[in-house]
């Protein structure tokens, strides 16, 4: 079986229990400084900084957080007695042991985590978060093989050097490799231009990112990659201080009203739930006519701009669209 996968470097949202990228860097450096003492000293820690560890609520911000910065944090959601979470386990631990510190692996138990659970609204497990910068991202959710994952690891992987300057070191945790290894082939982005909206955008200034992606557009219509973060930046500002139970409780009490509809997909896609932002606007133009059908429609077609036209996600609701209108 295929993961169910809603990973989106662009335009990743904040946890809002979570300090900005910035609090994090600078603990990041700290624990940098602290290594290279440590280097010099001749001390041997590895355990400090082991490829695999336990998480709790109790420490995810002061440990996961500040890790962040320096290197991709895979968060693995999992419980005993639950067979595919369970199952689940060796084989993200070996692929720790494979990248060899590409990235990292925390590991949390949801029977000890309940509270950290609920928060971040998992709706199965197995379920794999990303923290890059301070920020969360979904990975995958349900079980997984290791042929299954690789794609999106390597895709992790390139995106947060690429989008952050972030890139774990091979080798250097477990002792097989040298500090400064970072990976060659992997090039920051050559558009200043460009550049300066992804910044925006990461920093939270909606409405600056908006305004740079456009400027990219202007001179080059053709730059995908400028399309794409428009159309996130767009979608984060449509969302930006809505009430997501209020919003919720509309679309549920208005099936047939677009706007309920369209606010709630929004918030669907910025939670990782692509799937269900998808279904829910094709089922509103299934169920209304006119005006509504359209906007419905319409707004659909925008948020297959977010994901992009090759994702399977869009592929398979362009044809449930599709049937509806024919």
């Amino acid at each position: 079986m295929q993961p169910r996968n809603n990973m989106s470097l662009r335009g990743a949202v904040d946890l809002a229990a979570v300090k900005a990228a910035a609090d994090a860097a600078a603990k990041a450096e700290q624990m940098r400084a602290e290594r290279a003492r440590k280097a010099e000293s001749g001390e041997t820690d590895a355990a400090a900084e082991p490829l695999i560890f336990p998480v709790t609520e109790a420490d995810f911000e002061a440990q996961v957080v500040p890790l962040s910065a320096e290197v991709p944090v895979l968060l693995l959601f999992w419980a005993e007695g639950y067979g595919p979470a369970e199952q689940q386990v060796p084989i993200m631990e070996a692929l720790a042991e494979e990248y060899d510190g590409r990235f990292v692996l925390a590991e949390v138990d949801v029977r000890t985590n309940q509270r950290l659970a609920q928060q971040l609204q998992l709706r199965d497990l197995p379920t794999v978060l990303v923290v890059v910068a301070g920020q969360l991202i979904p990975l995958f959710e349900g079980p997984a093989l290791a042929e299954e994952i690789r794609p999106l690891l390597d895709q992790l992987i390139k995106e947060a050097a690429e989008r952050f300057g972030i890139a774990g070191q091979p080798g250097l945790r477990s002792g097989r490799g040298e500090a400064g290894a970072f990976d060659a082939a992997v090039e920051a982005p050559q558009d200043p231009a460009l550049a300066l909206a992804h910044e925006a955008l990461d920093r939270g200034d909606l409405g600056g990112a908006v305004q740079a992606y456009r400027n990219v557009l202007a001179d080059q219509p053709a730059n995908e990659e400028a399309r794409l973060g428009l159309a996130q930046a767009e979608l984060l500002q449509r969302i930006e201080g809505a009430d997501p139970a209020a919003v919720r409780a509309a679309a549920a009490e208005r099936p047939g009203d677009a706007d309920a509809q369209i606010a709630a997909a929004d918030l669907d896609l910025v939670g990782g739930h692509v799937d269900d932002a998808f279904g829910r606007l094709v089922d509103t133009v299934g169920r209304t006519a006119g005006e509504e059908r359209d906007k419905a429609r319409t707004h659909l077609l925008s948020l297959f701009e977010v994901i992009g036209a090759e994702d399977p996600r869009v592929v398979k609701a362009r044809g449930a669209l599709a049937r509806k209108l024919f």
